[in-house]
């Protein structure tokens, strides 16, 4: 894979579009259940921010935020607050200045962790021949899919029905290519692909604790690469905790630290 991508603002721009247009297509599923039980709503404050509420805390963030934006902290903070929730404001460097730490620390808010974004291009790459991996067409493999999926982010089987009731839409969303790893017939291992304007975000990583250590999300990845590529995506990005086996995966396919973002959150 070629390491040409020279990180840049207007790629941080159109990485952080990218993620902003996944995660709001992603809690647009959610918003659509009866009575919206996640509190799903979303404020952008200018073309390239957005404020995402949410009782889920992942969808509970302010994105794209940046210099000149200290007047719009404090009210942001007031809604959440009358929600009874505490977001987390990110921080991105190239966009991210003192004055907004400033305004950040008077209203009670302390860095309190960060979060990698990481860039690549789209490329070929040999299979391992580890999995089978498969696009998720049908509603019968969608099943198997979400079998992969709730074991692999451990939710509790108590929650199961529900969470797998509240994303099958996730077949029919527009950007979307859901992927399903198999090892000996067996759902191992799930992915998810989004396109937006020339941009390829990879998301939703989650591996089986039975078929770990395996290689099946570095497979993935090199799937997701090839696909992307092949439509028409420039650029691909994604993002880890710094470190982390997702981080490692992502430099093995060949993708590249592009920032790390500062999260600050409420005291």
């Amino acid at each position: 894979m070629s390491h040409s991508v020279i990180p840049s603002l207007d790629i941080v721009r159109r990485a952080l579009a990218a993620e902003i247009a996944y995660t709001i297509s992603r809690m647009q599923v959610l918003e659509r259940i009866p009575g919206n039980p996640l509190a799903i709503a979303y404020r952008f404050f200018d073309d390239q921010a957005v404020a995402l509420m949410s009782r889920l805390p992942a969808f509970c963030r302010v994105v794209g935020m940046r210099a000149g934006h200290e007047p719009q902290l404090e009210p942001l903070l007031v809604w959440y607050r009358q929600h009874g929730l505490r977001p987390t404001f990110e921080a991105v460097p190239g966009l991210y200045d003192a004055a907004l730490g400033r305004e950040l620390t008077r209203l009670g808010l302390f860095q309190s962790g960060f979060h990698a974004s990481l860039i690549g291009k789209p490329a070929m790459a040999p299979e391992s021949g580890a999995a089978e991996i498969e696009l998720v067409r049908s509603a019968a493999v969608l099943e198997d899919y979400l079998e992969a999926y709730v074991a692999g982010w451990d939710i509790a089987e108590a929650h199961q029905a529900q969470f797998k009731s509240n994303v099958r839409p996730w077949l029919g969303q527009a950007g979307w290519s859901l992927y399903l790893a198999r090892v000996q017939q067996r759902p191992a291992a799930a992915a998810t692909l989004y396109l937006h304007r020339g941009v390829g975000y990879f998301a939703d990583a989650a591996t089986h604790p039975a078929f770990r250590r395996r290689g099946l999300q570095l497979e993935l990845l090199r799937r997701r690469l090839q696909d992307a590529g092949a439509a028409g995506a420039e650029l691909v990005c994604s993002g880890a905790e710094p470190f982390s086996s997702s981080h490692r995966n992502m430099e093995r396919a060949g993708m590249r630290l592009q920032f790390v973002r500062a999260k600050w959150t409420p005291m």
